[in-house]
């Protein structure tokens, strides 16, 4: 009886999900970012960091970094300077920064994330993910920097920015791998994009209607995205 116990106890601790460790790190401007980190293992060497929609904040993220590390990811769900409170979780950045600024406003924060990710957790790989107006963002700053991310996902990428070309300008410049996707209905936003890539572009259509930004993931049609996503991970951002 005692070692059923004890490999009763064994299992249940392996399927516990890692508490998140709370960092914070300053952006280049001197904006405090706040962030969730999710290991599995010491030993994982790859990080993908998770930028939330707008009005969001990390909280967007918990169920997907929960599977991610299961797959043997680390994760850094991150709030941004442009958002608000998700799933009961505050936006810490926001605060930080004297309340929700524009979008475009976000970007040293997506860097400085990306950057803790390489060089303070130690990632050989990096990963970036984003939803609606940072799934456009990060594709905007793969362009300009090789070094942003080894492969790049975005959910409901959209010209939000006020300048009618502001990511279509920039995408043919992207030397690394690229998800696009978003809700069914959502698909004329993302696939001109697509023509425009140059490196391997993975643009994915579901048959269900969706949703809309990486809250797809957590939809009635997850499953369909879960298995684009993870055969693209599979492929080109080993664990």
């Amino acid at each position: 009886m005692k070692r059923l116990l004890i490999a009763l106890t064994s299992a249940l601790l392996l399927n516990t999900p890692a508490q998140a460790e709370i960092v914070r790190f300053p952006a280049s401007d001197g904006v405090t970012v706040t962030a969730d980190f999710n290991t599995p293992s010491a030993a994982a060497k790859t990080v993908i960091v998770l930028y939330h929609m707008a009005g969001a904040s990390r909280g967007e993220y918990l169920k997907t970094a929960e599977r991610l590390n299961a797959l043997g990811y680390a994760t850094l769900a991150v709030d941004q300077r442009s958002g608000g409170q998700f799933n009961g979780v505050k936006n810490d950045t926001v605060v930080a920064a004297g309340g929700s600024k524009n979008f475009v406003d976000a970007i040293p924060d997506l860097v400085a994330a990306a950057a803790w990710a390489r060089k303070t957790a130690g990632a050989q790989k990096v990963g970036v993910l984003g939803s609606s107006y940072s799934a456009g963002l990060v594709l905007v700053l793969s362009a300009k920097d090789r070094g942003f991310a080894d492969a790049v996902m975005s959910f409901s990428p959209g010209e939000y920015y006020g300048v009618r070309d502001y990511v279509a300008r920039e995408v043919g410049n992207i030397a690394v791998p690229v998800f696009l996707t978003a809700a069914r209905g959502e698909t004329g936003q993302w696939k001109p994009l697509q023509t425009r890539i140059k490196s391997p572009v993975v643009g994915f259509v579901p048959n269900g209607s969706g949703r809309h930004g990486a809250s797809a993931l957590d939809s009635g049609d997850g499953a369909e995205y879960w298995e684009a996503l993870e055969t693209f991970l599979a492929q080109h951002l080993s664990p």
